[in-house]
C-alpha cells in the first residue's frame, strides 16, 4: 500500500487495516510500520482530538488509580469540608491546592487549573469480568460517560473496545 496523507475516514480506516495486518507479520518492516502509525496518529489527532479532563474526574481517576479514598485527599486540600465541596463541585481549587495535588498525586497542573464542569451523576464503580465500570450522566449537555478501569482482557461494548 502506497503512504499517503489520510484526509477521509474511508483512508482512515484502510490505514488501521493496512497497520494490524503489517503488526501480524513475523517480522513486519519497522519503518513502514512507523509511517503508517505516525499518518494513523496525525488524522487521529486532527479528526478526533481528546479533551482534557474535567479536573473533579482526574483527581477520581488518579485515586482510584492509586488505591486511594476522598479521605486520603486530606494533606493536600487541608480540611474534610474542602474535600466535600471541591470533590461535590461547590469550591473551586486555589492555587496552594492545584500545587498541592500536583506536585503529590502527579495530576497535570495544567488539568487542574481549568474549571471544573457541571456537577454528574456518578455511580458507583460496578465489577465487571476483568475491571470496573463506573457510569456518569450529565444533564447539560446531556451526555453519559463510561470509565473503565483495568479491563484484562479487553471488552466490546456497543461496537467500543474498552480495555488497554
Amino acid at each position: 500500500m502506497k503512504a499517503k496523507v489520510l484526509k477521509t475516514d474511508r483512508d482512515y480506516k484502510a490505514a488501521l487495516a493496512y497497520v494490524e495486518r503489517l503488526m501480524d507479520q513475523p517480522s513486519p518492516d519497522e519503518a513502514e510500520l512507523d509511517l503508517w502509525s505516525l499518518l494513523v496518529e496525525n488524522y487521529e489527532e486532527t479528526n478526533s482530538p481528546i479533551a482534557t479532563p474535567d479536573p473533579i474526574e482526574a483527581i477520581r481517576f488518579r485515586l482510584d488509580q492509586a488505591g486511594l479514598q476522598t479521605a486520603d485527599l486530606l494533606p493536600y486540600l487541608q480540611s474534610k469540608s474542602k474535600i466535600s465541596e471541591i470533590m461535590n463541585r461547590k469550591r473551586p481549587l486555589s492555587l496552594a491546592m492545584i500545587r498541592a495535588l500536583h506536585d503529590g498525586l502527579k495530576i497535570p497542573a495544567a488539568v487542574l487549573v481549568q474549571e471544573s464542569g457541571a456537577p454528574t451523576n456518578r455511580r458507583r464503580a460496578q465489577p465487571i469480568s476483568g475491571g470496573r465500570l463506573t457510569v456518569e450522566t450529565s444533564p447539560s449537555p446531556p451526555e453519559v460517560t463510561l470509565h473503565v478501569i483495568a479491563m484484562n482482557p479487553p471488552i466490546t461494548l456497543g461496537g467500543i473496545l474498552l480495555g488497554p
